[in-house]
């Protein structure tokens, strides 16, 4: 079986006979070969596909996670025909390696969102919004204000749709209102994001990485601003000088809501205590705060029953759900973003074996220039998702300093808000405000939001100077 499998790659690879290869641990390039161009192939066409989700309503994590497996099987196929059968097996160990501690991070901060979401966090925030009963451009700020705020805790998806929620339930009929307001959540909330580890998946992974501190992170606070500012200030004059009709929901945080927000902060400063002091993974130090979550889980359900007779109807009323169940929100996690997340690092990590991001590092990093390709990286992020840009710049590994790493983390979280398919809280919010918030709706503020784009860059050329003269060894 073994020698009919290597024949059949022999005959479908047939130009890999000359490709050049070593062993000790060296690799082909084969990039000019027919497995690279096949790789190529079948990537594209299945991030086509993702980025046609909204039409095509398949799952985006089905397409990469197909051809994440089909693209290492064939390099696997020509590596065992040039005599390194193990040589696939160790690359993409390593690549499932990064893959797996980001995994594990991120499915904690998704089970402590979920839990604060069961215990009705968000929807007393939102209820106190709209009972306030604020005018139409004041909550365009304080809804873009928020989002800019909450999304470094949480993340920038879970905060979009929390703030959209906000937005159509108090101006659902004035579709002018709601179309701005979701832009200005939009590019809030990637804003937002950028200059926190927490606040997005490409900023996670530079920390993960080892490359920018976790404190360095912060110097992006002011572009961060100036990117969210800008845009801002300019639709707020487009905005409807109206006041909306107010609401009189009341809504009541469940028992222990505001201790799991306490465990969720003490969750965070136990990840970066790990990294700064041990030395460890943060996905340590965020896999013991599950431990806390656990425990006071086991708490609330222990005593839900004692809750509920010693407070009768009230406790009914505070707690009218289930037991708490940890396990429950775990299973409530995204998995769709995890299990994409995942097609994505081993795709892209197999276009990196074959020698493709050493070519595109060759052309951007050095022919272009560190600022150039680190700006076009925020382009590119707008018109494919900022997870697989970031992954390969991570995978290439120029030689750059620390401020043009923070460079690229801010065009890559910031540089989504372009477009409406460039983050996943833009995809989500298309859905969530279906007919109201569109893709060419977005479209017409785009020269708007590249003014904070640039301005955001300049900014940051100008205020964090003094890390562009830092090289990455000294941190």
């Amino acid at each position: 079986m073994k020698t009919l499998f290597l024949s059949l790659a022999t005959l479908l690879f047939p130009t890999l006979s000359w490709a050049s290869g070593a062993a000790g641990g060296e690799t082909l390039d084969l990039t000019t070969e027919t497995v690279g161009i096949l790789s190529i192939i079948i990537f594209s066409l299945a991030y086509v596909l993702v980025m046609a989700e909204e039409v095509t309503h398949l799952r985006k994590s089905k397409p990469v996670l197909l051809a994440a497996g089909v693209i290492w099987a064939m390099i696997a196929a020509v590596y065992a025909t040039h005599g390194m059968p193990h040589a696939a097996e160790v690359a993409v160990r390593h690549n499932f390696l990064e893959f797996s501690e980001l995994m594990l991070f991120l499915l904690v901060a998704m089970t402590y969102i979920n839990a604060m979401e069961e215990r009705r966090v968000f929807d007393t925030l939102r209820s106190w919004l709209i009972a306030k009963g604020f005018g139409f451009r004041k909550l365009f700020w304080m809804t873009g204000i928020l989002a800019f705020f909450i999304s470094p805790i949480a993340d920038n998806l879970t905060t979009a749709l929390l703030m959209c929620a906000v937005v159509l339930a108090v101006g659902g009929d004035n579709s002018k209102f709601v179309l701005m307001a979701c832009i200005n959540i939009v590019v809030a909330a990637n804003a937002g994001g950028a200059f926190s580890p927490f606040g997005d998946i490409t900023t996670l992974m530079v920390w993960q990485k080892g490359i920018v501190d976790f404190g360095t992170f912060f110097a992006l606070f002011i572009p961060s601003v100036v990117n969210f500012i800008v845009p801002a200030s300019i639709m707020h004059f487009y905005i409807p000088n109206e006041q909306p009709t107010a609401s009189d929901e009341v809504v009541v945080m469940k028992r222990g809501a505001k201790r799991i927000i306490v465990l969720f902060l003490a969750t965070i400063a136990t990840a970066v205590s790990y990294h700064n002091f041990f030395h460890l993974p943060p996905v340590i130090g965020m896999m013991t705060g599950l431990a806390y979550l656990q425990f006071f889980g086991f708490y609330l359900k222990k005593t839900h029953d004692v809750d509920v007779a010693d407070s009768g109807e009230h406790a009914n009323r505070m707690d009218p759900a289930l037991p708490f169940d940890i396990f429950n929100k775990v299973a409530r996690a995204e998995w769709d973003t995890l299990l994409f997340f995942y097609g994505v690092v081993l795709a892209v990590g197999g276009l990196g074996f074959i020698g493709y991001l050493s070519l595109a590092s060759e052309i951007m990093y050095t022919d272009w220039g560190a600022t150039n390709a680190n700006i076009m990286v925020g382009v590119l992020s707008a018109i494919v998702d900022n997870i697989p840009v970031m992954f390969a710049v991570l995978t290439m590994m120029p030689d750059m300093s620390t401020g043009q790493w923070l460079l690229v983390t801010l065009t890559a979280g910031v540089g989504g808000s372009m477009l409406s398919i460039g983050s996943a809280a833009g995809v989500a919010l298309m859905g969530q405000a279906r007919g109201k918030y569109t893709f060419g709706g977005h479209l017409r503020w785009t020269p708007v939001i590249a003014l904070g784009y640039a301005a955001s860059i300049w900014v940051h050329m100008i205020v964090n100077e003094h890390y562009f003269s830092i090289p990455l060894t000294t941190q």
